[in-house]
């Protein structure tokens, strides 16, 4: 099946049988003893990417740090997973960069991004010993200055900029940041990244070590890299009052979600965005700087699989028919926020040859717009049966809520043969117990 082949985890095995297995284990054993909705992990997955990242970019720029971007998904064993491989990770709240620390994640590692850091959240950082707090506005440059000063410490620190670099159709505009018409970073189009440069050579508590930005995502072209690379490097060879240590394109590394996708592999991305560095250390004359990259959904996306019973089933003939979940936008809401596609299979009868239909799975949510696959064609289903999504293993549980007081999905990695819980499934109890 050339959806099980293009976006399901490398693990994946349909057995003689007809059973579908991943990490080494049965999805219909597991939907028995986890209950369902659940997702599911395959860490061998994320541990062969996590390789292929940081061996791709270091065979072709020899300084290059792989940094994870939590906001994909938070988890502590993953972080555990991410430390043991190498990586940094990219954090954007102080929920993340606790986890981080007591992930254990080293604190020279921990990259603090976000527009609207609040005064505690830099002072966690702070007392965490970051090094890596990207600024991204003016307003942090001086609420850090003065708790550096407070503090007796010169932080150092990363300014993110916005080079304004255009994307192609693929790109939603919600997850188009480097864009001039952006909340993030300072544009460089309008003089605000010349005019923050200036002004931290000007503050006595601040130390800028390096440039981030960030173009969208996910990125189906490597064209934007280049460009953006080659745009950031020319703007900062007019400036000698900063040490440029670290250089950071971001992250945006796209993924199959269909089987019609086809992103560009690891290995392209490395050969232009390294090889353009090398070309604008050059022709600039600038020093070599750490080159910082930034997959999030690269790494967990397609490790991650969504696994739901069908119960109600609605036929409108001649219009649609509807196959309700025991899911929905409230534990996936990337289909109803961003319109994304996904791929589905139904688990317990992979080769049913029967006639197939088409139809549109929804969730059990109390909206319209609770929609996780649009008009697919899938073999005639029942109640009872067994669906599995997959690249659901970035911003979908990240983004879950309680809406309509469900308690969020249990997690569960795999790994051969074996499973195991990284995240409970969340109680009624849970929901109540914040209340007063």
């Amino acid at each position: 099946m050339d959806v099980i082949k293009n976006t399901f985890p490398i693990t994946t095995n349909i057995t003689s049988t007809g059973k579908l297995e991943i990490g080494g284990c049965d999805i219909e054993s597991l939907a028995e003893k986890h209950q369902t909705p659940f997702y599911l992990y395959d860490t061998h997955h994320i541990e062969q990417v996590c390789d292929e990242y940081v061996n791709e970019f270091n065979h072709i720029y020899d300084n290059t740090q792989v940094v994870y971007g939590a906001k994909a998904f938070a988890n502590k064993s993953i972080f555990k997973i991410i430390s043991e491989k190498g990586l940094g990770v990219d954090v954007v709240s102080g929920g993340e960069l606790t986890l981080a620390v007591l992930s254990g994640i080293p604190a020279d590692k921990i990259y603090f991004h976000g527009n609207n850091k609040t005064p505690t959240e830099l002072e966690l950082a702070q007392e965490a010993g970051l090094t890596k707090i990207v600024v991204d506005g003016f307003y942090e440059l001086e609420l850090l200055n003065s708790l550096s000063k407070k503090n007796g410490i010169v932080q150092d620190i990363m300014i993110r900029l916005s080079p304004a670099i255009e994307l192609d159709e693929r790109t939603h505009e919600y997850t188009t940041t480097g864009i001039l018409d952006s909340k993030f970073g300072f544009a460089i189009d309008n003089g605000d990244a010349e005019k923050a440069i200036n002004l931290i050579s000007e503050y006595g508590n601040l130390n800028l070590i390096g440039i981030h930005f960030h173009l969208g995502s996910p990125l189906f072209s490597t064209k934007p890299y280049e460009l953006g690379i080659r745009k950031v490097a020319q703007f900062i060879s007019n400036f000698n009052n900063f040490d440029l240590q670290e250089f950071s394109p971001g992250g945006g590394f796209a993924v199959p979600y269909t089987r019609e996708d086809s992103p560009p592999k690891v290995k392209d991305y490395a050969s232009v965005i390294c090889n353009t560095m090398n070309d604008v250390i050059s022709e600039f004359n600038l020093p070599k700087p750490k080159l910082v990259i930034e997959p999030g959904r690269a790494i967990t996306g397609p490790a991650g699989v969504a696994i739901y019973t069908v119960g109600a089933i609605k036929n409108i003939e001649n219009v649609r028919k509807f196959i309700s979940v025991d899911g929905g936008m409230g534990d996936n809401i990337r289909p109803a926020l961003y319109g994304a596609k996904y791929e589905a299979i139904v688990v317990n009868r992979l080769w049913d040859e029967r006639p197939k239909e088409k139809v549109t799975i929804v969730g059990k949510y109390c909206e319209s717009g609770d929609i996780l696959v649009k008009d697919i064609e899938l073999p005639e289903i029942k109640s009872g049966d067994l669906i599995a999504i997959p690249v659901c293993g970035a911003y979908s549980t990240s983004m879950a809520s309680n809406y309509n007081m469900n308690p969020r999905p249990e997690i569960v990695s795999l790994k051969d043969g074996m499973d195991q819980i990284i995240r409970k499934r969340e109680t009624f109890a849970d929901l109540f117990k914040m209340d007063v």
